[in-house]
């Protein structure tokens, strides 16, 4: 959609839509009443759209920017999609549904480009099928390709406003699982269940505080929570060690049902219970497990693992799905560490080469910045000294200059990219680029 400037409306693929695009849109009008009726108690609750694009509740007119916290606010919930709640009263239709005509709107009169084009939509087809009972189920690899992207990195909201812009959220939650673990992309529940005491809420849209800030590494992130191997309480003690030496093991879960955990037995405690009992069984080698959330920070986690060497891993609906090990927690900040150190070495190789080959009189005009010592020289300032000839020619190298910047470039974008956290390791192939670059500095870091 367009303004009579010509100016763009709503970047579609950038934020969530706010009830104000649609009132700028011409979709709703001041005064356009709303109602939230939960049958299920009996329950109604009126608000109106102000002129600011905001929904005021009645009769205490407090103003929420966002439909979902209008209606929390007045239901007293402690999660609702507002969209899916809200319904225009004169049109007899969701909130949801005006936000969709606006979207199609924006897509088929903006000009938008291909790519917007083409993820708006699938994302409506997604959401077809999760209205008709059939949600497709992807990875979440395949979903952040929908975007062009490999990782959760700086995309993450974007993707985010993408899925809640077309009433989808991701079940489990894409930002706390593995790369390969399949999701599925469903609608919100129109009236959540009140949750356990122990269970966290995932986040729902609210422009009132800008969002949650999420960065973190969850138990989830480690590891897929499918396929989880495990044996029955009635198993033989026999079936359990079997199965630990088929699959390399070092614990294995005992269940009696998907959500209901009986512990674990580990190679300890099987030794300790034949020390113990000559002919025990698996009952007397089970051993208490720790049950946590998908989506649980890691760092809480911690001390759990530390104590116990493992947890069980349960899904969004509260199965155990999978098992994290201390061994799982040491393989995963190792390839976080890995990069980490690599760049280091990087920086102080090349910081070391230019302090040898040049002073910095000469250093500090490329930089396009003050400088007053080589240990404030960034990735950016190392391409912008060596994309100079005549330093280029001072040091000497037998190499292409022009290949050797633009590997120099890519590894100051990776570095950029390692350095804003997020809960994707790097690739292996990105690694050993880093590899290949440390060697070729060491090997003629003495200027010629």
């Amino acid at each position: 959609m367009v303004t009579g400037d010509g100016r763009s409306m709503y970047l579609i693929d950038g934020r969530r839509v706010m009830v104000s695009d649609l009132l700028e849109a011409g979709l709703l009008k001041a005064g356009t009443k709303l109602r939230f009726e939960r049958k299920r108690i009996g329950d109604t609750f009126d608000a109106t759209v102000t002129t600011a694009g905001r929904i005021r509740l009645e009769p205490d007119g407090e103003e929420f920017r966002s439909p979902s916290r209008a209606a929390m606010v007045a239901a007293g919930m402690r999660a609702v999609d507002g969209w899916r709640a809200w319904v225009v009263v004169d049109e007899k239709r969701l909130l949801d549904s005006v936000r969709q005509e606006f979207l199609d709107r924006t897509v088929s009169t903006a000009g938008r480009q291909v790519g917007d084009q083409r993820v708006h939509e699938r994302l409506r087809q997604a959401r077809a099928r999760a209205d008709q009972g059939d949600p497709e189920r992807i990875t979440v690899r395949e979903l952040l390709k929908l975007w062009g992207v490999t990782d959760r990195g700086d995309q993450v909201g974007r993707i985010e406003a993408g899925l809640a812009n077309h009433g989808l959220v991701t079940s489990p939650g894409f930002r706390a699982v593995t790369l390969d673990t399949v999701v599925t992309l469903t609608t919100p529940p129109e009236e959540p269940e009140e949750p356990a005491a122990t269970e966290v809420l995932p986040a729902t849209e609210d422009d009132e505080g800008g969002g949650d800030l999420d960065v973190r590494l969850t138990v989830g992130n480690l590891k897929s929570l499918e396929g989880l191997a495990f044996v029955g309480p009635n198993s033989s003690l026999e079936e359990a060690i079997t199965t630990m030496l088929l699959n390399d093991f070092s614990q294995l879960a005992v269940l009696s049902g998907p959500r209901n955990p009986r512990g674990a037995v580990t190679w300890r405690s099987i030794a300790q219970a034949m020390h113990r009992k000559p002919g025990a069984g698996l009952a007397d080698a089970i051993v208490h497990a720790e049950v946590v959330a998908y989506d649980r920070d890691l760092f809480d986690v911690l001390p759990a693992l530390q104590q116990r060497e493992f947890v069980l891993v349960t899904d969004e609906s509260r199965a155990v799905k999978g098992i994290v090990t201390t061994a799982d927690v040491a393989r995963r900040y190792g390839e976080m560490a890995t990069p980490f150190f690599q760049l280091g070495e990087l920086d102080q190789t090349l910081r070391w080469i230019l302090r040898c080959a040049l002073d910095l009189a000469t250093v500090q005009p490329l930089c396009g910045r003050s400088i007053d010592s080589f240990d404030h020289l960034a990735f950016g300032d190392y391409q912008r000294i060596l994309e100079n000839k005549a330093v280029w020619d001072r040091l000497g190298w037998p190499l292409d200059r022009a290949a050797f910047i633009t590997r120099l470039n890519e590894i100051r974008h990776i570095r950029n990219s390692v350095m804003h956290f997020h809960p994707d390791a790097i690739s292996e192939d990105t690694v050993e680029k880093l590899r290949h670059f440390t060697t070729l500095l060491h090997r003629y870091r003495t200027p010629a």
